[in-house]
Protein backbone atom coordinates (compact mmCIF):
# COMPACT_ATOMS: atom_id res chain seq x y z
CA UNK A 1 0.00 0.00 0.00
CA UNK A 2 1.28 3.61 -0.69
CA UNK A 3 1.83 5.66 1.81
CA UNK A 4 3.09 8.88 0.20
CA UNK A 5 1.35 12.04 -0.53
CA UNK A 6 0.54 11.29 -4.28
CA UNK A 7 -1.29 7.92 -3.12
CA UNK A 8 -4.25 10.58 -2.36
CA UNK A 9 -4.70 10.70 -5.95
CA UNK A 10 -5.28 6.80 -7.03
CA UNK A 11 -8.77 5.69 -7.93
CA UNK A 12 -10.59 4.51 -5.19
CA UNK A 13 -11.87 0.91 -5.40
CA UNK A 14 -14.98 1.42 -4.65
CA UNK A 15 -17.26 4.52 -4.66
CA UNK A 16 -17.38 5.92 -1.05
CA UNK A 17 -20.16 6.38 1.61
CA UNK A 18 -20.75 10.00 1.59
CA UNK A 19 -23.41 11.45 3.27
CA UNK A 20 -25.86 13.34 1.10
CA UNK A 21 -26.81 17.04 2.76
CA UNK A 22 -30.44 17.02 3.66
CA UNK A 23 -33.08 20.09 4.05
CA UNK A 24 -32.37 19.90 7.78
CA UNK A 25 -34.89 23.02 10.34
CA UNK A 26 -31.69 24.85 10.26
CA UNK A 27 -30.68 25.23 6.43
CA UNK A 28 -34.49 25.77 6.01
CA UNK A 29 -34.25 28.82 8.40
CA UNK A 30 -31.27 29.74 6.43
CA UNK A 31 -33.57 29.44 3.18
CA UNK A 32 -36.49 32.09 4.93
CA UNK A 33 -34.56 34.38 6.18
CA UNK A 34 -32.54 34.74 2.81
CA UNK A 35 -35.77 34.92 0.51
CA UNK A 36 -36.81 37.49 2.85
CA UNK A 37 -33.51 39.63 2.36
CA UNK A 38 -33.66 38.99 -1.66
CA UNK A 39 -37.54 40.30 -1.59
CA UNK A 40 -36.55 43.01 0.54
CA UNK A 41 -33.65 44.60 -1.88
CA UNK A 42 -36.06 43.93 -4.54
CA UNK A 43 -38.62 46.01 -3.23
CA UNK A 44 -36.40 48.66 -1.83
CA UNK A 45 -34.79 49.33 -5.93
CA UNK A 46 -38.31 49.16 -6.92
CA UNK A 47 -39.56 51.86 -4.38
CA UNK A 48 -36.41 54.02 -5.58
CA UNK A 49 -35.70 53.82 -1.25
CA UNK A 50 -32.25 54.75 0.23
CA UNK A 51 -30.64 51.80 -1.35
CA UNK A 52 -30.62 53.47 -4.84
CA UNK A 53 -29.66 56.93 -3.21
CA UNK A 54 -26.63 54.77 -2.25
CA UNK A 55 -25.83 53.20 -5.21
CA UNK A 56 -25.84 57.00 -7.36
CA UNK A 57 -23.15 57.97 -4.71
CA UNK A 58 -20.83 54.95 -4.61
CA UNK A 59 -21.06 55.60 -8.59
CA UNK A 60 -20.48 59.06 -8.56
CA UNK A 61 -17.66 58.55 -5.84
CA UNK A 62 -15.97 56.52 -8.85
CA UNK A 63 -13.47 54.25 -7.17
CA UNK A 64 -11.35 53.35 -10.39
CA UNK A 65 -10.27 56.97 -10.52
CA UNK A 66 -9.56 57.52 -6.08
CA UNK A 67 -7.42 54.00 -6.30
CA UNK A 68 -6.14 53.88 -10.15
CA UNK A 69 -3.13 51.51 -8.94
CA UNK A 70 -5.84 48.71 -8.45
CA UNK A 71 -7.13 48.73 -11.79
CA UNK A 72 -4.78 45.91 -13.94
CA UNK A 73 -5.04 43.71 -11.00
CA UNK A 74 -8.78 43.38 -10.31
CA UNK A 75 -9.44 43.31 -14.43
CA UNK A 76 -8.29 39.74 -13.99
CA UNK A 77 -9.60 38.89 -10.48
CA UNK A 78 -13.05 39.34 -11.55
CA UNK A 79 -12.61 36.71 -14.21
CA UNK A 80 -13.12 34.51 -10.86
CA UNK A 81 -16.77 35.53 -11.44
CA UNK A 82 -17.41 34.71 -15.47
CA UNK A 83 -19.39 31.93 -16.22
CA UNK A 84 -17.36 30.24 -19.06
CA UNK A 85 -13.90 30.22 -17.02
CA UNK A 86 -15.22 29.37 -13.52
CA UNK A 87 -17.61 26.27 -14.90
CA UNK A 88 -14.57 24.99 -16.83
CA UNK A 89 -11.95 25.16 -13.86
CA UNK A 90 -14.73 23.69 -11.24
CA UNK A 91 -15.90 20.86 -14.03
CA UNK A 92 -12.43 19.70 -14.71
CA UNK A 93 -11.86 19.28 -10.37
CA UNK A 94 -15.27 17.91 -9.97
CA UNK A 95 -14.85 15.30 -13.11
CA UNK A 96 -11.88 13.91 -11.72
CA UNK A 97 -13.58 13.60 -7.85
CA UNK A 98 -16.30 11.67 -10.08
CA UNK A 99 -13.58 9.37 -11.91
CA UNK A 100 -11.74 8.85 -8.46
CA UNK A 101 -15.08 8.17 -6.43
CA UNK A 102 -16.95 6.43 -9.48
CA UNK A 103 -19.86 8.10 -9.20
CA UNK A 104 -20.86 10.85 -10.80
CA UNK A 105 -22.95 12.87 -8.21
CA UNK A 106 -20.41 16.30 -8.08
CA UNK A 107 -20.66 16.66 -11.66
CA UNK A 108 -24.39 15.90 -11.73
CA UNK A 109 -24.74 18.66 -8.50
CA UNK A 110 -22.56 21.20 -10.57
CA UNK A 111 -25.02 20.98 -13.55
CA UNK A 112 -28.10 21.30 -11.63
CA UNK A 113 -26.58 24.25 -9.73
CA UNK A 114 -25.92 26.18 -13.17
CA UNK A 115 -29.14 25.16 -14.31
CA UNK A 116 -30.94 26.65 -11.22
CA UNK A 117 -28.55 29.94 -11.61
CA UNK A 118 -29.20 30.63 -14.85
CA UNK A 119 -33.40 30.29 -14.50
CA UNK A 120 -33.73 32.10 -11.34
CA UNK A 121 -30.92 34.86 -12.31
CA UNK A 122 -31.67 35.22 -15.90
CA UNK A 123 -35.26 35.65 -15.33
CA UNK A 124 -35.22 38.60 -12.81
CA UNK A 125 -33.05 39.63 -14.45
CA UNK A 126 -34.68 40.35 -18.01
CA UNK A 127 -37.66 41.00 -16.06
CA UNK A 128 -36.57 44.18 -14.23
CA UNK A 129 -34.29 45.49 -16.83
CA UNK A 130 -31.93 47.56 -14.88
CA UNK A 131 -29.68 50.02 -17.08
CA UNK A 132 -25.79 49.36 -15.55
CA UNK A 133 -24.07 52.82 -14.00
CA UNK A 134 -21.99 53.50 -17.46
CA UNK A 135 -25.45 53.62 -19.01
CA UNK A 136 -27.69 55.30 -16.46
CA UNK A 137 -29.68 58.32 -18.01
CA UNK A 138 -31.08 60.56 -14.57
CA UNK A 139 -29.44 61.12 -11.20
CA UNK A 140 -31.26 59.35 -8.49
CA UNK A 141 -33.42 56.89 -10.31
CA UNK A 142 -33.88 53.52 -10.66
CA UNK A 143 -33.26 53.31 -14.07
CA UNK A 144 -35.72 50.24 -14.11
CA UNK A 145 -37.75 48.27 -17.04
CA UNK A 146 -35.26 50.26 -19.58
CA UNK A 147 -34.25 47.18 -21.27
CA UNK A 148 -30.98 46.41 -19.03
CA UNK A 149 -29.64 43.25 -17.67
CA UNK A 150 -27.41 43.98 -14.23
CA UNK A 151 -29.97 43.04 -11.52
CA UNK A 152 -28.95 40.89 -10.03
CA UNK A 153 -24.98 40.70 -10.71
CA UNK A 154 -24.53 37.73 -12.74
CA UNK A 155 -20.91 37.72 -11.87
CA UNK A 156 -21.55 37.93 -8.02
CA UNK A 157 -24.02 35.21 -8.06
CA UNK A 158 -21.70 32.69 -10.29
CA UNK A 159 -18.57 33.34 -8.22
CA UNK A 160 -21.11 32.53 -5.34
CA UNK A 161 -22.71 29.50 -6.80
CA UNK A 162 -19.69 28.11 -8.40
CA UNK A 163 -16.87 28.25 -5.67
CA UNK A 164 -19.67 27.50 -3.16
CA UNK A 165 -20.37 24.32 -4.61
CA UNK A 166 -16.71 22.82 -3.58
CA UNK A 167 -17.97 23.77 -0.26
CA UNK A 168 -21.19 21.65 -0.40
CA UNK A 169 -19.58 18.70 -2.10
CA UNK A 170 -16.56 17.92 0.98
CA UNK A 171 -16.73 14.85 2.30
CA UNK A 172 -15.56 16.22 5.79
CA UNK A 173 -16.38 19.06 7.91
CA UNK A 174 -13.10 20.45 8.38
CA UNK A 175 -12.61 20.53 4.40
CA UNK A 176 -15.91 22.75 4.16
CA UNK A 177 -15.67 24.74 6.54
CA UNK A 178 -12.55 25.74 4.86
CA UNK A 179 -13.81 26.05 1.36
CA UNK A 180 -16.79 27.76 2.69
CA UNK A 181 -14.10 30.89 3.89
CA UNK A 182 -12.57 30.67 0.58
CA UNK A 183 -15.76 30.38 -1.61
CA UNK A 184 -17.35 33.69 0.66
CA UNK A 185 -13.75 35.42 -0.22
CA UNK A 186 -13.88 35.01 -3.76
CA UNK A 187 -17.58 35.87 -4.02
CA UNK A 188 -16.94 39.07 -2.14
CA UNK A 189 -14.19 40.59 -3.99
CA UNK A 190 -15.64 40.05 -7.03
CA UNK A 191 -18.90 41.82 -6.16
CA UNK A 192 -16.94 44.27 -4.96
CA UNK A 193 -14.26 44.47 -8.26
CA UNK A 194 -17.75 45.00 -10.32
CA UNK A 195 -18.65 48.11 -8.18
CA UNK A 196 -15.05 49.47 -8.22
CA UNK A 197 -14.82 49.22 -11.96
CA UNK A 198 -18.71 50.85 -12.37
CA UNK A 199 -19.92 47.76 -14.21
CA UNK A 200 -23.22 47.16 -11.30
CA UNK A 201 -24.69 49.25 -8.72
CA UNK A 202 -24.20 48.34 -5.19
CA UNK A 203 -27.76 46.89 -4.92
CA UNK A 204 -26.82 44.47 -7.62
CA UNK A 205 -23.85 42.88 -6.02
CA UNK A 206 -26.13 41.98 -2.80
CA UNK A 207 -28.69 41.23 -4.58
CA UNK A 208 -26.02 38.66 -6.16
CA UNK A 209 -24.95 37.69 -2.92
CA UNK A 210 -28.18 36.57 -1.91
CA UNK A 211 -29.16 34.77 -5.20
CA UNK A 212 -25.93 32.58 -5.20
CA UNK A 213 -27.14 31.77 -1.45
CA UNK A 214 -30.14 30.58 -2.42
CA UNK A 215 -29.47 27.96 -4.68
CA UNK A 216 -26.60 26.39 -2.34
CA UNK A 217 -28.99 26.62 0.38
CA UNK A 218 -32.01 24.99 -2.10
CA UNK A 219 -29.74 21.96 -3.43
CA UNK A 220 -30.57 19.88 -0.98
CA UNK A 221 -34.22 19.45 -2.43
CA UNK A 222 -32.99 18.40 -5.39
CA UNK A 223 -30.66 15.62 -4.60
CA UNK A 224 -33.07 13.32 -5.22
CA UNK A 225 -33.66 14.08 -8.68
CA UNK A 226 -29.77 14.10 -8.94
CA UNK A 227 -29.68 10.58 -7.41
CA UNK A 228 -32.64 9.54 -9.90
CA UNK A 229 -30.39 11.03 -13.06
CA UNK A 230 -27.24 9.15 -11.76
CA UNK A 231 -28.77 6.01 -11.67
CA UNK A 232 -30.30 5.90 -14.93
CA UNK A 233 -27.05 7.31 -16.77
CA UNK A 234 -25.29 4.25 -15.19
CA UNK A 235 -27.68 1.86 -16.46
CA UNK A 236 -27.93 3.48 -19.70
CA UNK A 237 -24.14 2.58 -19.58
CA UNK A 238 -23.82 -0.87 -18.42
CA UNK A 239 -26.64 -1.93 -21.53
CA UNK A 240 -24.63 -0.25 -23.58
CA UNK A 241 -21.89 -1.84 -22.91
CA UNK A 242 -23.21 -5.19 -22.79
CA UNK A 243 -24.88 -5.22 -26.04
CA UNK A 244 -21.08 -4.53 -27.17
CA UNK A 245 -19.84 -7.52 -25.68
CA UNK A 246 -22.65 -9.20 -26.86
CA UNK A 247 -21.49 -8.04 -30.75
CA UNK A 248 -17.84 -9.17 -29.75
CA UNK A 249 -18.60 -12.74 -28.83
CA UNK A 250 -20.73 -13.63 -31.84
CA UNK A 251 -18.30 -15.43 -34.18
CA UNK A 252 -18.07 -13.63 -37.53
CA UNK A 253 -19.71 -15.75 -40.38
CA UNK A 254 -17.92 -17.87 -43.00
CA UNK A 255 -16.88 -15.59 -46.07
CA UNK A 256 -17.50 -17.86 -48.94
CA UNK A 257 -14.44 -17.91 -51.42
CA UNK A 258 -15.15 -15.62 -54.54
CA UNK A 259 -15.47 -16.95 -58.16
CA UNK A 260 -12.19 -17.10 -60.29
CA UNK A 261 -13.02 -15.54 -63.59
CA UNK A 262 -11.37 -17.85 -65.97
CA UNK A 263 -11.25 -17.21 -69.75
CA UNK A 264 -13.91 -18.55 -72.10
CA UNK A 265 -11.86 -20.72 -74.64
CA UNK A 266 -10.42 -22.12 -71.28
CA UNK A 267 -13.75 -22.61 -69.51
CA UNK A 268 -14.53 -24.22 -72.86
CA UNK A 269 -12.10 -26.79 -73.07
CA UNK A 270 -12.42 -27.66 -69.18
CA UNK A 271 -16.74 -28.33 -69.87
CA UNK A 272 -15.76 -30.16 -73.06
CA UNK A 273 -13.43 -32.52 -71.26
CA UNK A 274 -15.80 -33.13 -68.09
CA UNK A 275 -18.63 -34.34 -70.59
CA UNK A 276 -16.48 -36.67 -72.28
CA UNK A 277 -14.67 -38.19 -69.06
CA UNK A 278 -18.72 -38.46 -67.79
CA UNK A 279 -19.25 -39.61 -71.20
CA UNK A 280 -17.03 -42.70 -71.10
CA UNK A 281 -17.93 -43.35 -67.51
CA UNK A 282 -21.63 -43.82 -68.13
CA UNK A 283 -22.26 -40.87 -65.71
CA UNK A 284 -24.17 -37.38 -65.38
CA UNK A 285 -21.48 -35.03 -65.78
CA UNK A 286 -21.12 -32.81 -62.60
CA UNK A 287 -21.79 -29.28 -64.15
CA UNK A 288 -22.03 -27.56 -61.32
CA UNK A 289 -18.26 -28.07 -60.11
CA UNK A 290 -16.69 -27.67 -62.73
CA UNK A 291 -13.96 -24.90 -62.80
CA UNK A 292 -15.62 -23.75 -59.65
CA UNK A 293 -17.41 -21.24 -62.01
CA UNK A 294 -20.70 -20.31 -62.29
CA UNK A 295 -21.06 -19.99 -66.10
CA UNK A 296 -19.03 -22.98 -66.84
CA UNK A 297 -22.40 -25.64 -65.82
CA UNK A 298 -24.33 -24.11 -68.80
CA UNK A 299 -21.53 -24.17 -71.40
CA UNK A 300 -21.29 -27.74 -70.21
CA UNK A 301 -24.58 -28.67 -70.79
CA UNK A 302 -23.74 -26.65 -74.58
CA UNK A 303 -21.00 -28.84 -75.27
CA UNK A 304 -23.22 -31.76 -74.22
CA UNK A 305 -25.93 -31.42 -76.83
CA UNK A 306 -22.94 -31.68 -79.80
CA UNK A 307 -21.03 -34.82 -80.85
CA UNK A 308 -17.82 -34.86 -78.74
CA UNK A 309 -14.73 -34.87 -80.93
CA UNK A 310 -12.34 -37.56 -78.87
CA UNK A 311 -8.87 -36.73 -77.69
CA UNK A 312 -7.56 -39.82 -79.39
CA UNK A 313 -5.52 -39.71 -82.84
CA UNK A 314 -8.76 -40.26 -85.67
CA UNK A 315 -7.83 -43.45 -87.61
CA UNK A 316 -7.73 -42.58 -91.31
CA UNK A 317 -9.86 -44.70 -93.41
CA UNK A 318 -8.99 -47.00 -96.41
CA UNK A 319 -8.62 -45.87 -100.15
CA UNK A 320 -8.59 -41.77 -101.59
CA UNK A 321 -10.40 -39.05 -99.78
CA UNK A 322 -10.78 -37.84 -103.85
CA UNK A 323 -14.28 -37.46 -105.07
CA UNK A 324 -15.33 -39.57 -107.77
CA UNK A 325 -15.05 -37.74 -111.58
CA UNK A 326 -17.81 -38.71 -114.31
CA UNK A 327 -15.13 -38.99 -117.12
CA UNK A 328 -12.95 -41.51 -115.50
CA UNK A 329 -13.60 -45.16 -114.74
CA UNK A 330 -13.25 -46.31 -111.08
CA UNK A 331 -10.08 -48.26 -110.32
CA UNK A 332 -10.18 -52.15 -110.33
CA UNK A 333 -7.39 -54.18 -108.92
CA UNK A 334 -7.62 -56.63 -112.02
CA UNK A 335 -7.00 -53.81 -114.64
CA UNK A 336 -3.79 -53.17 -116.12
CA UNK A 337 -1.16 -51.73 -114.15
CA UNK A 338 0.20 -48.90 -114.88
CA UNK A 339 4.10 -49.52 -116.40
CA UNK A 340 6.70 -48.62 -113.87
CA UNK A 341 9.10 -47.16 -116.69
CA UNK A 342 7.59 -44.25 -118.96
CA UNK A 343 6.46 -45.30 -122.81
CA UNK A 344 3.49 -45.98 -124.54
CA UNK A 345 0.84 -48.29 -123.41
CA UNK A 346 0.25 -51.92 -125.48
CA UNK A 347 -3.27 -52.13 -126.69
Amino acid sequence: MRTDIFARLDREPEPPKIETPRMSRHRIALFGGTLAFYLAIVVAVLVSSWLVALDWKVMLFRPYQQWPGLHAFLDYYVVLGQRGPTAVMVASWLGWRSWRQHTLRPLLTLGTSLLLLNVTVGAVKLGLGRLGPHYATEIGSAELFAGGDIFPSGHTANAVVTWGILAYLATTPRARRYLSAVSAFVSLGVGLTTVYIGTHWLSDVVLGWAAGLLILLALPWFEPLITRTEVWILSVREQWRARRRARGSVPAAPVAPEPVLLPQALCGGVAAEGVQEAASTGQAPETGSIAGHPGTAGRARAHAAHPVRSERTPLTPAGSRRPPHADRSPRSSAGPSRPVAGGPVAP
